[in-house]
């Protein structure tokens, strides 16, 4: 008796064992077909910043799988290098300041690049000084030293207007330093450089916790409505591609939706994975920076004003001989 027990009790093992490996094997078939029959995109982004939270709400929730894509961010710092990557097809979909299509357009680029969605419509810089200053404002820049970034991007051109709009001349009361890599910034202002920088978050975070700086003003505040970061490609990709396009654009409008009705802590959550090296803490508190100043878009499109504005601080920082016309450069869904 208790060997016939025994060997149905064996029986059964191995049945569940089998039944195991099947669904095991059936699941992960199921998985790779998934993957399969996804539509593979690249992403080249400017940077890897909670300032584009939206985007990695979409995600960490799939809302990209969910319209069928498979989407790889490609760490690619730099709008002009951001431009290089789309147009040398190295990256379907670039990611980076709108001023970069203007750029293209205006080198007489025959391809040019077509802004089809934004994601930030403020500048996501602060400005962080060396010194604690009560009742900062601009005119606390006269005569001193502040990292600004890349002559002709989009956080120098956007300091140099707020520094225009507070009645001081950029060139001539302020030291903009525009020598040092936008991924070099943080470091220089530790090792010494300057008396103020600005700087994405979570690095202006990480400045004051270590003790090495105050966050004394936001430039999205200052700066006003922009479309400072948004996705473009190809013309000749938008059109041939304009089924992805949608998928991708609904995908982030996902995303958009979702910082608008959920809390601080729910989206760092969210994003928490994206971001390793940063508490969650410390995320919650930076998404709340970004909500306090309306950094983010209610939709993904934008309009001809703010993108006329963006064409007059280009212009009055020097980097626009010739405006272009908002339709030219964005695509129309």
């Amino acid at each position: 008796m208790k060997r016939i027990i025994t060997y149905i009790i064996g029986v059964i093992v191995l049945l569940i064992a089998i039944l195991a490996i099947l669904f095991n094997f059936n699941d992960k078939s199921k998985d790779k077909k998934e993957t399969k029959s996804l539509k593979k995109l690249t992403v080249a982004e400017v940077a890897h910043t909670i300032f584009y939270a939206p985007q990695y709400v979409a995600l960490e929730k799939g809302y990209f799988k969910d319209e069928g894509l498979d989407v790889n961010l490609s760490l690619t710092p730099g709008a002009d290098k951001v431009t290089a990557a789309v147009l040398s097809g190295d990256a379907e979909i670039g990611f980076s300041g709108s001023e970069a299509t203007v750029y293209v357009y205006n080198s007489g680029e025959k391809d040019y690049l077509k802004t089809f969605a934004q994601l930030t419509q403020k500048d996501g810089s602060f400005i962080v000084s060396r010194k604690k200053i009560d009742n900062f404002t601009l005119e606390d820049l006269k005569g001193k030293t502040i990292i600004g970034g890349r002559i002709g991007g989009m956080p120098e051109m956007m300091l140099e207007w707020a520094i225009r709009e507070a009645g001081l001349d950029p060139e001539k009361d302020v030291d903009i330093d525009t020598s040092v890599s936008f991924a070099a910034m943080s470091g220089a202002f530790i090792g010494g450089t300057g008396d103020f920088v600005s700087l994405f978050e979570p690095n202006a975070l990480e400045i004051e916790q270590q003790g090495y700086g105050y966050v004394v003003a936001s430039l999205g505040e200052l700066g006003g409505v922009i479309p400072y970061t948004s996705y473009s490609a190809r013309t000749s990709y938008l059109e041939k591609n304009p089924k992805m396009i949608e998928k991708f654009t609904n995908a982030i409008q996902k995303g958009l939706d979702f910082v608008h009705n959920n809390d601080s802590k729910t989206i760092a959550k969210v994003i928490l994975n994206q971001f390793p090296d940063t508490s969650l803490n410390d995320l919650e508190e930076v998404v709340t920076r970004y909500k306090n100043i309306d950094a983010w878009p209610k939709t993904t499109d934008f309009s001809e004003e703010s993108f006329n504005h963006m064409l007059d601080v280009m212009t009055r920082a020097g980097q626009l001989d010739s405006r272009v016309s908002y339709k030219d450069l964005t695509y129309e869904k």
